[in-house]
């Protein structure tokens, strides 16, 4: 029991694996701010009319972020790695605190832009003073006149009001600015606090060193880049191949030919090769010797995906 709990500890450690990562989240909010900045000038227009209010203003707000959190799912290479885990080999091998922690790190990882959104939107505060104004109760406001209601106050984001109730309106826009603002300032207050924590636990609960941890980054890295560059020039050189063998004849550049001559291809890598170094890799040990991907572990001619009786594997998942 206590190394089953030892194990799945060991998990908690997700985010925010290398600078990598934090230089990409940080684009990622930059980006955000920027787009919510044209948004707002360009787009944002609250209809000023109750009931409209408070859907426009939940819209502005709620819509983009969750348009924006579905691209961050998209983009990540984990949400591909586990479809293709599930597709081929099921998550059968995975603990639920693994396949736990993996669903964190795709929702993590995609909730760095919603989250800047909503922040950003909650401190500019006029989507939030859009939906919210009609709900402002009259009573609240000292002298209010009582001939007017929820109407009038669904128009003061507008500035269309008469003349008698432009202090209120100064006062209601005020008010819900400053309630806007907290939220804003509440959920930038709880997402460091989360990463503060997240980052902590990373740490503590590692099984690698920092040192070692931080060349798995490295390795993941270059193989990755070197991998997709290789990808590339086999495919050119398979793909020149066969052009030839169709027309007799391929209408190559100079740095194409001599592709062609230094790197002779034959024929391509089987399917159940692509199978192997394809899916969600979590870290492994095996006779004491790290396994730092897929393709590392292909390489080494190591079978399977569970732990093996001449092999430790340390689950360790990677970002």
């Amino acid at each position: 029991m206590a190394a089953l709990i030892a194990e799945n500890f060991r998990f908690l450690s997700l985010f925010f694996k290398s600078k990598d990562v934090m230089i990409f989240n940080g684009l990622v909010a930059l980006g955000t701010v920027g787009s919510e900045e044209l948004f707002s000038v360009v787009a944002f227009n609250c209809p000023c009319s109750p009931a409209r209010n408070y859907i426009y203003g939940l819209a502005a707000i709620g819509v983009p972020a969750l348009a924006l959190f579905l691209i961050g799912v998209i983009w990540n290479n984990h949400t591909w790695n586990l479809v293709a885990e599930c597709h081929k080999r099921g998550i059968k091998n995975f603990s639920a605190a693994a396949t736990f922690l993996l669903f964190g790190s795709i929702m993590g990882r995609a909730a760095v832009a919603p989250v800047t959104w909503s922040v950003i939107s909650l401190l500019r505060g006029e989507a939030y003073i859009c939906a919210l104004s009609e709900f402002v109760r009259p009573s609240s406001l000292d002298k209010f006149p009582a001939e007017y209601g929820a109407e009038v106050l669904a128009r003061f984001p507008c500035k269309d009001v008469p003349a008698n109730l432009t202090k209120f309106r100064d006062e209601v826009t005020r008010r819900l600015r400053y309630e806007s603002q907290l939220f804003g300032w509440l959920l930038i207050g709880i997402v460091a606090v989360l990463v503060f924590l997240t980052k902590c636990l990373k740490h503590c609960c590692s099984p690698l060193s920092y040192r070692q941890e931080a060349y798995w980054a490295q390795y993941r890295s270059n193989e990755d880049k070197l991998f997709r560059r290789t990808a590339e020039v086999h495919s050119r050189i398979l793909a020149a191949n066969n052009v030839k063998q169709f027309f007799g004849f391929v209408a190559l550049d100079k740095e194409e030919k001599e592709l062609v001559q230094e790197f002779p291809v034959e024929g391509v890598q089987p399917s159940p090769q692509w199978n192997a170094i394809t899916g969600v890799y979590i870290y492994r040990e095996n006779k004491g010797f790290p396994l730092y991907s897929r393709l590392h572990k292909w390489a080494k001619g190591v079978e399977g995906n569970g732990p093996s009786p001449e092999g430790h594997e340390m689950l360790f998942l990677a970002s």
